[in-house]
């Protein structure tokens, strides 16, 4: 663009036409912004001018649908929602002020995954079913499918996910591709559909490191309406307060010599022996790359932390689900469009609309969250999440200052399993939560397959260590380079 070998015209149109031949089979998009072509008109005038907004310039970018993007409904992938259009949370218009173009609506898995105990991952209402665009029978995790599905099939060149818990990380080893997941408020929260304000973050998505740090460099900014994160993260640090770093900067691909670098081996011991065997082979590219490898690390006590968690985030839900309903209730479209004012009219939303809302599975989730006083000045919800965070932190600090490691390594989670309606997903295991759970940054990259089938592995360090963490993770996706785009296969052979 810069050298007027390419418009931002014909990069819009380009992908717009990828998602019209892709979408129907994919499902990763739920809706193209009507202004796309617009916006990147504008870029093209920008770049005409000599006067580019930023590094996104004409670059387009889906957005999860528990975003906010003027101009379109913020579903969570949910029918409740379709009949609200709020303004631009205050990610968008970072990416805006960077000149992107906001291209689409990410399909999601509904309410963040945080509707039923038998969910499939990549199901809304809204959206339908995303399939896996390496096999499209197969799950593409959640709740970020959308945006992961989407870039790893070129629908954009960009996208952005939320994650609470394995939201971007899990997608996107499902689906071959890079997720960030940072430190719990370095990137603001307004504007995006709750599920808690100590874990919720969005980060980004993209087919390599290196699009992944210009599209943080973007999103990263301070935001004086953004939560509080409850002692998570602190407010102060340079990185939360003034934003503006270059998180391109810091790509070395020599990064990894001399980095000491965990095995956590045990978050994977239920894997089958070919996934297991792929964390072999990348242990042994990292002492090949110069790392220093302590194998194994343990993280003492982080299998408790389950329970206080998800009992936590059930307060943490309601109360803000409920904060959220009354918000948007003022950007209703028209009479009778207004949402569910609470998560109890929600319930019942979902119960009269049942044949289509309920469908594939059901709102237990909804039910236990209802059943708390969703206030977070309870005991008893200060008690589990203290009790969540203790443990986790302690299981994370434990390795960290003991071998004095610039990170924690380990597979991200298990390849993709066939979607099923009945049973819902077959997670057999997934490193996530020490990340979710603490803030600590944590970023996935592609590294193997199993059955033509992408798994990814994580590297997790403290709080605020993202320019550590992309450096490391910039150095080993660079030295191995597995990622090999999907071919949309109907299914997948498990003897391939």
């Amino acid at each position: 663009m810069a050298e007027s070998r390419l418009s931002a015209m014909a990069l819009t149109q380009h992908y717009l036409d990828r998602i019209a031949e892709v979408n129907p089979s994919l499902h990763a998009v739920i809706a193209v912004l009507p202004d796309a072509l617009e916006q990147a008109a504008a870029s093209d005038a920008a770049w005409q001018s000599g006067r580019p907004r930023g590094a996104l310039e004409g670059i387009p970018v889906l957005v999860k649908d528990n975003v906010q993007v003027a101009g379109a409904p913020t579903t969570a992938g949910s029918p409740a929602l379709l009949g609200v259009q709020p303004p631009d949370a205050f990610v968008v218009s970072r990416l805006r002020a960077a000149g992107a173009v906001i291209l689409a609506k990410a399909n999601l898995s509904e309410w963040a995954n945080f509707r039923s105990t038998r969910s499939s991952s990549g199901w809304s209402t809204v959206g339908g079913q995303t399939a896996n665009p390496y096999a499209l029978d197969r799950n593409p995790s959640g709740s970020s499918s959308g945006s992961a599905a989407g870039v790893s099939a070129g629908l954009a060149a960009l996208a952005v996910g939320t994650e609470t818990d394995g939201s971007i990380v899990s997608p996107s080893s499902a689906c071959g591709v890079v997720g960030i997941k940072p430190t719990a408020g370095l990137v603001s929260r307004t504007g995006i559909v709750p599920l808690s304000p100590v874990q919720d973050t969005a980060g980004p998505m993209a087919v390599s490191v290196a699009d992944a740090a210009v599209l943080l460099t973007a999103m990263a900014a301070a935001d004086s309406d953004d939560l509080s994160v409850l002692g998570i993260a602190d407010d102060d640090h340079p990185d939360r307060s003034h934003g503006g770093i270059d998180y391109t900067a810091f790509l070395d691909p020599a990064a990894l010599e001399g980095a000491r670098i965990g095995i956590w081996r045990a978050a994977s011991v239920g894997a089958d022996a070919v996934t297991a065997a792929l964390l072999d082979v990348a242990v042994g590219c990292l002492r090949s790359f110069g790392a220093v490898v302590i194998d194994p690390v343990e993280l003492p006590g982080i299998e408790k932390v389950t329970e206080p968690e998800f009992d936590a985030l059930n307060y943490e839900f309601k109360h803000g689900i409920n904060a959220y309903l009354k918000y948007i209730a003022e950007f209703a479209v028209g009479p009778g469009q207004a949402p569910p004012g609470t998560l109890a009219e929600l319930i019942e939303f979902n119960e009269v609309h049942a044949e289509r809302v309920l469908a594939r599975f059901g709102q237990e989730i909804f039910y236990a969250a209802e059943a708390t006083t969703g206030n977070l000045a309870d005991p008893v919800y200060l008690e589990l999440r203290r009790a969540a965070n203790r443990l986790a932190t302690s299981a994370v600090e434990t390795p960290t200052v003991e071998h004095k490691l610039d990170a924690i390594f380990s597979l991200t989670a298990n390849p993709a399993w066939l979607t099923d309606y009945i049973l819902g997903d077959h997670n057999v295991f997934g490193t996530s939560r020490p990340g979710a759970v603490t803030g600590w940054p944590t970023i996935s990259v592609p590294f193997g397959y199993v059955a033509g089938l992408p798994v990814g592995v994580s590297f997790l360090g403290p709080h605020w260590s993202e320019p550590r963490l992309l450096a490391l993770a910039y150095a080993f996706e660079q030295a191995t380079n597995h990622r090999r785009p999907p071919n949309l296969l109907p299914t997948i052979s498990v003897n391939r």
